[in-house]
């Protein structure tokens, strides 16, 4: 697979979703300690926040949110593991053990979520 004329393998995707996640989880940081500050505001503004919270489009935000982070933490175990502990010869093993390993995590959390919040 190409990508902006470079063939894309595993380690190039491997790095490309590490960056990208954790951009993402970053972003979803400062946003949500920026909600968090708007709650001092008084009662009106905790209750607008809130409500803001519980939108369908943040609560879809925060299972993707989860999947960034499983992604983010399993890869980040898995760059430790490649540099540190001679697994360079089995990082492309160890990037889709990684990716189903998220896979997985993802749907039970994707599970446990919609079941506790969305669906009562």
């Amino acid at each position: 697979m190409r990508f902006f004329g470079y063939e894309v393998k595993t380690g190039m995707f491997s790095w490309l979703l590490h960056r990208i996640t954790g951009v993402g989880i970053t972003i979803f940081l400062f946003f949500h300690i920026w909600t968090q500050t708007q709650i001092y505001g008084g009662p009106e503004k905790f209750n607008a926040v809130m409500a803001f919270y519980k939108s369908p489009l943040i609560k879809i935000s925060e299972i993707l949110l989860m999947g960034a982070i499983i992604f983010h933490a399993l890869n980040g175990l898995r760059i430790v593991v490649v540099d540190f502990a001679e697994g360079s010869r089995y990082h492309k093993k160890l990037f889709w053990g990684a990716m189903a390993a998220t896979a997985v995590l993802f749907i039970v959390g994707t599970w446990i979520v919609v079941s506790r919040t969305m669906l009562h």
